[in-house]
């Protein structure tokens, strides 16, 4: 059974699960955030990353990685295009997501508005948001406004670009950020149809649970709501910090 060590809230391991639904894989989720991971989940993701994936004797960190694999290891659906055009224009698509969405959308704007002050009881930073809400995600979502396809996906079936954009903005949604339809049309439309396919819609439900519930209730919780967790986890009950991508 291939194991995702990871928060179902995260964007990176949205990314991983939702690939592995389209590749119809079996697999089970300790759904810990890096901030609470135990001596063991260091051990295996030496700077606190989430997610790893471990499948066997083979443990990877980062999400990009971890994709790589499983196209590599479970070949059947293939979350690349076929041509090597194609390919190398769905990786950059897949870099700019994890580095300039994840930054402008995580760090200036989620980690900031949920993170801080839940997990470490520290004030937002307001200046950062409002930089990242008026100036960085308009020039993001500006480039995306023209590279992203007026209807369906970038390269015909949803893949790794398409699900690793729109991750995002679930998360900007988590923090109050909605897409301005009026200014961004062509954005707007593909993220609502890339977050209604069933392989990261069939999500949701686990991260409701996952961002409702209290911390000692929530892994019954997520039982209860069926989610495939593993029998134990690498958790811990206090956080500690540590170079971290959510």
């Amino acid at each position: 059974m291939i194991r995702v060590i990871g928060s179902f809230v995260s964007p990176y391991v949205r990314k991983v699960l939702a690939c592995m639904n389209l590749k119809a894989l079996a697999y089970e989720v300790d759904p810990i955030t890096p901030f609470f991971g135990n001596d063991e989940y260091e051990r295996l993701s030496p700077l606190r990353r989430i997610p790893v994936l471990t499948d066997g004797d083979v443990s990877i960190c980062d999400s990009s990685v971890i994709c790589a694999y499983l196209d590599d290891a479970y070949p059947d659906r293939s979350l690349l295009p076929a041509s090597p055009k194609d390919r190398a224009r769905a990786r950059w698509l897949e870099e700019f997501a994890d580095t300039r969405l994840g930054d402008v959308f995580i760090w200036a704007l989620f980690y900031q508005k949920v993170v801080r002050p839940l997990v470490w009881g520290e004030p937002t930073d307001e200046a950062r948001v409002t930089k990242a809400l008026s100036e960085d995600i308009p020039q993001a979502l500006d480039y995306l406004e023209r590279e992203l396809p007026s209807d369906g996906f970038l390269f015909g079936d949803i893949g790794l670009a398409d699900i690793a954009i729109a991750s995002f903005f679930r998360n900007g949604a988590y923090a109050g950020f909605e897409t301005d339809a009026t200014r961004w049309p062509v954005t707007a439309a593909f993220v609502q149809r890339a977050l209604a396919h069933p392989s990261i819609a069939s999500l949701l439900p686990f991260e409701d649970v996952q961002r409702s519930v209290e911390i000692k209730h929530r892994r019954q919780a997520l039982l209860d709501a069926g989610a495939p967790l593993t029998s134990e986890t690498l958790g811990v009950r206090e956080p500690r910090r540590g170079y971290m991508k959510l």
